[in-house]
């Protein structure tokens, strides 16, 4: 039986990426939540990953395959999953600085609270105008 140390190097590194990697989907299928993914580093991730492809298998088969296999899923699966639960972008019409969660002023001073009970722009009197929100 031959023993190939760069084979077996291959296998053991294969397997330490995709252990890195599995904690970083599971938490994505589970919470939906990928805020903190950048839709052009997946982009290019899938980029790279598909022209990479190119050069991976001219390659003979083995661990290299295999580990790029798991690279061109996981990236692309990323991506759709980045898609599919983005947050939408805020409506337009606003106004600047004041978030969507706040209800509309009835023109009283202190008559901005906030869905959560808070005060709006974090201002103890829900003083929206005194904030700069409005401004």
């Amino acid at each position: 039986m031959d023993f190939d140390l760069a084979v077996l190097a291959g296998v053991i590194s294969s397997i330490v990426f995709v252990g890195s990697v599995l904690p970083m989907l599971i938490k994505a299928v589970r919470t939906r939540d990928l805020a903190s993914y950048s839709l052009g580093n997946l982009l290019l991730a899938n980029l790279g990953n598909v022209v990479h492809s190119v050069y991976v298998f001219s390659l003979p088969t083995g661990p290299i395959w295999a580990l790029h296999g798991f690279y061109l899923l996981t990236s692309a699966f990323m991506l759709a999953m980045y898609l599919r639960h983005r947050e939408p972008r805020p409506r337009a019409g606003l106004g600047r600085g004041v978030s969507s969660d706040v209800r509309p002023s009835d023109g009283r001073a202190g008559s901005g609270i906030a869905v959560d009970g808070r005060a709006a722009a974090g201002r103890p009197d829900g003083d929206l105008q005194g904030a700069g929100a409005l401004r």
